[in-house]
């Protein structure tokens, strides 16, 4: 698992990000925004994920698109993330977008170790993921939710349903008392990725 580190390496506040290439193309830009949004000194450690579909999948499910399933290792690469969380004088906070965005939710119901979670269109159109929030608690203090205004317009018929689920979603997340926002950005899922990450995890940091 190779991490790429961003920010200052002494930050008491320390952001998680599982990333695929395309993120890393993108998130110097991402780094830099959250640095205008946000007065506090952050450090940014980007998780290359070696595959994404089976990495951050919470649960075995089929295949959605494509002919590649989902192969359910979230809870391993959990474990390897929260190493990187080993110092108690930092605060953690997890982020990500799209599957990643997904794998940043689940882990606040996992585990109390990050403060809160920054799911950036997170594919919260995930077979049964609903139903898991809502019969589990959150271990953290607060959790950003963003779609674009046309992700729910997709032609997949299971990655449409996205509108539908997130806003329910953020009705259970409310409904558990943390503290919580939904965004809506302008546009389909491919657009603006290092914006609307760093809009998320900025929300976070500030309070």
């Amino acid at each position: 698992m190779e991490i790429y580190e961003y920010g200052n390496k002494a930050a008491s506040t320390v952001l998680i990000q599982p990333v695929d290439d395309h993120d890393l193309s993108v998130i110097e830009n991402e780094v830099r925004l959250i640095g205008e949004k946000s007065e506090v000194d952050f450090l940014l450690k980007a998780v290359m994920v070696d595959n994404w579909n089976n990495d951050l999948s919470p649960w075995q499910a089929p295949a959605v698109f494509g002919s590649e399933g989902f192969g359910g290792r979230a809870e391993k690469t959990l474990g390897s993330i929260k190493e990187l969380c080993s110092d108690s004088s930092k605060r953690y906070y997890i982020g990500g977008y799209s599957l990643a965005g997904l794998f940043a939710l689940w882990a606040v119901y996992q585990t109390d170790i990050f403060l809160g979670a920054a799911a950036a269109s997170p594919s919260v159109w995930f077979p049964g993921f609903t139903e898991y929030l809502k019969t589990h608690e959150p271990k953290c203090e607060a959790i950003y939710l963003s779609l674009g205004d046309r992700e729910e317009k997709a032609k997949n018929p299971t990655m449409a349903k996205v509108g539908d689920c997130i806003r329910e979603d953020i009705e259970v997340i409310k409904a558990q008392g943390v503290r919580c926002a939904l965004e809506w950005n302008s546009g389909n899922h491919f657009k603006d990725p290092d914006i609307r990450t760093a809009k998320a995890f900025s929300w976070l940091i500030n309070g």
